[in-house]
């Protein structure tokens, strides 16, 4: 059972920090790998930590499962945290995400997407980006391109 779920029964709707990584996937032409969710919005594959792995293994571990690419050599670019990172859910669930940012260029496999989390997976030139992101996502790419100058 992942982690955070198992914090809920403890915490109810309560405020918690939930870390987790993201990955930017780039490939030989510079494009980036997003992935579309179910709520028809565009964003980086990666998810929560659990319990026992460090962000280096919660990055890998959720590539591969979203994904279907086994990544290395990944590059950590920031940490995205603070107050603008709150989040209210759905269901009431309230959260502070705590975010690695990794990039790599590395990656082996072929892209099949978890239809439980994807609707699709695509590498998109970093000028053309779809419009449906979060901002979390958003901010994540703007820091990649700050690094790449």
């Amino acid at each position: 059972m992942e982690y955070y779920k198992e914090l809920r029964k403890f915490v109810g709707h309560k405020p918690i920090i939930l870390p987790g990584a993201v990955v930017i996937i780039v490939n030989g032409n510079g494009e980036i790998l997003l992935q579309e969710r179910e709520n028809n919005f565009w964003g980086l594959p990666g998810g929560l930590m659990d319990l026992g792995e460090s962000l280096a293994d919660t990055a890998k571990r959720e590539v591969f499962e979203e994904t279907g690419l086994s990544i290395q050599n990944l590059v950590l670019l920031d940490v995205l945290s603070g107050p603008e990172y709150y989040n209210k859910m759905p269901n009431e669930d309230e959260l502070y995400s705590v975010t690695a940012i990794y990039t790599t260029t590395d990656y082996t496999g072929e892209l099949i997407p978890d239809m439980d989390e994807s609707k699709s997976l695509k590498f998109y030139e970093i000028n053309c980006l779809p419009e449906r992101m979060e901002q979390e996502y958003k901010d994540c790419i703007k820091i990649y391109l700050r690094s790449r100058t």
